[in-house]
Formats: C-alpha cells, sequence, structure tokens
C-alpha cells in the first residue's frame, strides 16, 4: 500500500500588535502576515482572504524573522549543562539523541536555523550532523535548519583534538583524517573532501589553539598558511565557506589571506588585522557573551589563569570589531552558552557597542548572507515561512528574544504560547 500523502495546510493569516520591518529598522503597526504552504504569500492583508484561511490572533506581541545561531554544537551540552568535554564517556548514538533533544529546545527558543560547526569526536567517519539535519528536514524529529560542518579539520595536539583537552596519553580516542584530524596538505585535502562527500555545507578548521587548549600561547596559529589556503582552496571549489576557529592576531591575519570566510571568536585581533576583515568582506562570529558567562573553576589551573588574560581582551577587540564596520553574525558557541540562549549574547553585543537593530541584523539577514541563505531573514512575500513572536520591542530591548511565545518553521507551528481567542 502507498503512503498516504499528507494533506496540504490551509492558508494562515497570522495577526499581531507589531512586525519587524528588518530592513527599515522599524516596526509596522499593526502586523497581518498571510502563510501559505512553506512560505509568507502576502505582508499587510487583512481582508479578501483565499477560502478556507485560518486566521490566528497571536494579541500583544512582534512579529519579526526566525533567529539564526551561526555557532553552535548540539551534540554537545544539554538541559543539565554539565561539562560538554566528554567524548570517552559518550558514544555516536548517545550524542545523537542528546543533539535531537538540543534541537527541539533551540528551536522551541526562536532559533530557526543554526550552523552545527564541528564534531569532534570517533563516528568512523559518518557525519552525525548530516544524519541529524536529514532527519530534521524529513519532520522525524522538531529541530531548527541545520548547516552541518561534519568533522572539524583539525592538525594532531589542535585546538579541536579532542584529547587535548584534558592532555590525555597517546593512545587514547585517536580520530582519522576522516573524522578531522588531518596534518599536511594531502591530508587535509582529503578530510575536507570526505567532509563534503557526505553532506558537509560548510567547512569548519582550528587555524589556531583557544583559550581552552593546553598548546601553545593564547591564539597561536596551529595550520601552515599552505594548508590554510589548501582547506580553502578544497571548500571553494566545491561552493562551501570556510569558517575558522582562529583568536590570536597572527593566525587571523593569515587565515584572512588564505581566503577564510569567516573567523569564529577572533578575541584577539588588532585593529590592522580588523581593517582587512572589513577589506575583504571576513565574516566575524564574535562569541562574546562566553568571556563573561563561561564556567572555568573546573579547568586546569593554568587554562583559567589564560582565560583571565585574555576574555578582557577579547570583549575589547570585539568592541572595536564593532566600531570599524566589521560584519558580525550572531553566535553562541552553544553549549558554552545554553542551547537557545542566544539573548545572552545579543545582551552582550549591545553592550559592546551594537544597536539593537544591528543585533537583529546579526541574527538574520548577516547571517543568512553568511550562510548564502536567500529564502529567510526576512518577513516578506516568497520566503520561507519562519516567524517567531516576541513581546514590547526587540529594536529597543534585545532581551526580549529570551521570552518567545510563537515559533514558526517552514509555515508548521512548533510553539504557541500566545493566549487563544
Amino acid at each position: 500500500m502507498a503512503p498516504r500523502e499528507r494533506a496540504p495546510r490551509p492558508p494562515l493569516l497570522l495577526r499581531a500588535a507589531r512586525l519587524l520591518d528588518i530592513d527599515k529598522g522599524e516596526l509596522v503597526e499593526p502586523a497581518a502576515l498571510l502563510v501559505t504552504g512553506e512560505h509568507i504569500t502576502e505582508v499587510g492583508r487583512r481582508d479578501r482572504l483565499p477560502e478556507g484561511t485560518v486566521v490566528r490572533d497571536l494579541g500583544d506581541v512582534t512579529l519579526m524573522p526566525g533567529l539564526m545561531d551561526m555557532e553552535v554544537n548540539l551534540f554537545l551540552g544539554g538541559p543539565d549543562h554539565r561539562s560538554p568535554l566528554i567524548p570517552v564517556q559518550e558514544d555516536p548514538a548517545v550524542r545523537t539523541l542528546r543533539a535531537v533533544a538540543n534541537a527541539g529546545r533551540t528551536l522551541r527558543r526562536g532559533y530557526t536555523t543554526v550552523r552545527n560547526l564541528g564534531l569532534f569526536v570517533q563516528t568512523g567517519g559518518v557525519l552525525l550532523d548530516v544524519a541529524l539535519k536529514k532527519a530534521i528536514d524529513l519532520g522525524w524529529v522538531a529541530g531548527p535548519r541545520v548547516v552541518p560542518a561534519g568533522h572539524a579539520i583539525a592538525p594532531t595536539g589542535g585546538h579541536l583534538d579532542p584529547t587535548m583537552f584534558q592532555a590525555f596519553a597517546p593512545g587514547v580516542l585517536p580520530l582519522t583524517v576522516e573524522e578531522g584530524i588531518a596534518n599536511g596538505v594531502a591530508e587535509v585535502r582529503k578530510a575536507v573532501r570526505h567532509q563534503i562527500k557526505y553532506g558537509a555545507q560548510v567547512i569548519k578548521v582550528c587555524a589556531s589553539n583557544g583559550v581552552m587548549s593546553h598548546t601553545g600561547p593564547p591564539g597561536a596559529q596551529q595550520y601552515s598558511d599552505e594548508e590554510l589556503r589548501a582547506i580553502v582552496d578544497e571548500a571553494h571549489r566545491a561552493g562551501l565557506v570556510v569558517a575558522a576557529h582562529c583568536m590570536g592576531d597572527s593566525a587571523i591575519r593569515a587565515a584572512v589571506e588564505a581566503g577564510i570566510d569567516c573567523i569564529e571568536h577572533g578575541f584577539l585581533a588588532s585593529d590592522a588585522t580588523l581593517d582587512l576583515m572589513v577589506e575583504r568582506g571576513t565574516f566575524l562570529v564574535t562569541t562574546t557573551y562566553l568571556t563573561e558567562g563561561m564556567n572555568t573553576e573546573h579547568a586546569d589551573p593554568a587554562l583559567r589563569a589564560k582565560a583571565a588574560d585574555v576574555f578582557p581582551k577579547a570583549r575589547e577587540s570585539t568592541a572595536r570589531a564593532i566600531r570599524r564596520g566589521v560584519r558580525i553574525a550572531l553566535g553562541t558557541d552553544a553549549p558554552a552558552v545554553p542551547h537557545g540562549r542566544g539573548a545572552l549574547e545579543m545582551r552582550a553585543l549591545v553592550d559592546r557597542g551594537m544597536t539593537p537593530l544591528e543585533v537583529m541584523r546579526a541574527a538574520t539577514t548577516v547571517a543568512a548572507d553568511l550562510i548564502g541563505a536567500d529564502d529567510r531573514g526576512r518577513l516578506v512575500p516568497g520566503l520561507l515561512a519562519d516567524v517567531i513572536a516576541v513581546p514590547g520591542n526587540p529594536l529597543t530591548d534585545v532581551s526580549v528574544t529570551e521570552r518567545v511565545s510563537f515559533v514558526m518553521k517552514g509555515g508548521q507551528v512548533y510553539r504557541d504560547d500566545t493566549p487563544q481567542s
């Protein structure tokens, strides 16, 4: 017997007190949004509705585009927010189930698109985030649209070589080239090609060490210029962008000059390097809240000391990046920030000097540009119906995004806590 096809959803008219026009940077009052299938078909229409249209009055809320988080790892962290660095205790099946729970939590918080930036565990080469994306796209589980990176590409002893975090003895948890540990031009090309072959939509590379790395001074470059260029060459020829975990100034400059498209963190960038990023159009995902919200009390004393030195400098560097006009997209580094708590990052960006409108764009239109998605990020006819509702005015108080009461992704409602009429 052939499977039944799902009956099409009737058109839905959403009414609310306000709608955020992200391009004009203003609120439209009152708001009406007609959704047909997966897409927005009209904005502002209030009469002559298509036959069978369902009308939903959401009340005193602001409709706005679904939010996007450009730096997450859904396979780590969880509701109890214990330390995510437990690669030995959890097998790929448990990690995937953890990711399903985190994906649902993230969507209900209003994040309808995320970039999952890199596995760094044994999987036999299987790209768990690609599998999660497929399950979400097929409607098997609830979650945001996932842009998967597969395995992060890192050198032996690099920032996302997982045994480096606890400085384990040799032979513990070895990772293959296919699982991202790659040295030399030939191996990094092979690692990138494996991720592309099995469905990665962005390539994540560790261009420098990190604050919580045991290897080298803060921000030390870990891949050679030649290796970085090879990674970029492989990704760009396949039409993929490259995101680089990168902290130190010289490493950031090397990554930008190699053609890397997006710098993650960028904590120790100089003014000259920030200007180069502006010139090249390089994106920055600042993850700045973790510099004040990350719990380092259980870390090695040397790493705690490094964090105490780097984090204040990182906050100042983010402020300079904002002033110099670097293109900033929102990213939390969840679970360094709990999944779905991007409002913490938004408030931190405002504290560093961004306007609330700039922050809203970082989480919508700029993020959409970063992933090359012209089908989302705005509430306009023809785009995907990724819509959330928040109280108040996000142009004066970004923290309202912490209180999402309605979530729609692709025309399907995943959360509706608004009063029923």
